[in-house]
């Protein structure tokens, strides 16, 4: 990868963190409903699924 594609990626995701706070809280609410998770994982495991899904969004946007 191109350092190019990477600043493409990181920008296209920067730009998808604030819209992907919704469905992090979906994933991070249906994770805690099957599983007994600890409250203090709560907020870890929130960003972790914010910055997956960015992440995800913007390979996707930038390669496809």
């Amino acid at each position: 990868m191109t350092s190019m594609n990477l600043v493409l990626t990181l920008t296209f995701s920067v730009v998808m963190l604030l819209f992907m706070v919704f469905p992090a809280m979906k994933v991070v609410a249906w994770i805690e409903g099957r599983w007994a998770i600890p409250e203090r994982w709560h907020n870890p495991l929130l960003f972790f699924w914010v910055i997956t899904l960015s992440l995800a969004i913007g390979v996707f946007l930038r390669f496809f």
